[in-house]
């Protein structure tokens, strides 16, 4: 069924390193800050209204997680929280920032082979600078062609996307941890994609009724799995 692939896209963030687990760490670090006013366990669920709200305006990434905290702190405390703590929010965004690259396991090896046979581009949403750092860091961006950082992966971005890499939908595979992300737009666009799920998912990703049965669709354990699809 992958014969006709030219283009291999592979998403970023806990499909090729850590990324989900650093932020729930943020988290614990942002409930310890405000926890005279707000329990541990309702922390990420305050956080995480604040943040869908401000998709919109301030999209994905870092910036935008550490803005939430912020507001969320503002909120949950009534405006009492210090300039201290609020100093000490800030610097949970700027460790995020700096945070080491750590690459999922068997992902160099994987690339490695993907890259014989196919033109792999990264298609990633967020911050630009922020997946820009990432990207250098990881020490993979001479495995990609092209790299797009989307605002968000709609269908109306794959479509684009296509367009840009002058493409037809089942010349495209795209493999992500998402599938809300990664999968269904996809799969809606006349694409092939593979799933392979990361333990640690963001709320946000979550599809409770997405179709299995879609004869384009593939689910994987592990990246490397992918080779058993493709010409790899």
């Amino acid at each position: 069924m992958y014969q006709d692939i030219k283009v291999v896209a592979l998403d970023a963030d806990d499909t090729l390193w850590v990324n989900e687990p650093l932020f729930h760490e943020a988290q614990y670090r942002f409930g310890e800050i405000v926890s005279e006013w707000i329990a541990v366990e309702d922390v990420m669920d305050e956080h995480y209204r604040t943040e869908v709200q401000n998709i919109p305006v301030f999209g994905y990434g870092i910036k935008g997680f550490t803005l939430s905290l912020i507001e969320t702190a503002l909120r949950v405390s009534d405006r009492k929280v210090s300039a201290e703590q609020i100093v000490q929010i800030i610097q949970i965004g700027r460790d995020l920032i700096h945070h080491p690259v750590e690459l999922i396991d068997g992902v160099q090896e994987t690339l490695d082979s993907l890259s014989e046979s196919y033109r792999l581009i990264l298609a990633t949403k967020g911050d630009l600078l922020d997946q820009e750092r990432k990207l250098e860091r990881s020490g993979l961006s001479s495995y990609f062609h092209h790299v797009e950082v989307m605002s968000d992966k709609s269908e109306s971005s794959y479509r684009k996307l296509l367009k840009h890499l002058d493409i037809a939908a089942e010349q495209f595979l795209m493999i992500g941890n998402s599938v809300r992300s990664d999968i269904d737009p996809v799969l809606r666009v006349g694409g092939y994609a593979i799933h392979v799920p990361f333990e640690v998912e963001w709320m946000h990703e979550r599809v409770e009724d997405f179709d299995e049965s879609h004869s384009n669709f593939r689910r994987v354990q592990k990246l490397s799995e992918v080779c058993e699809f493709l010409d790899c």
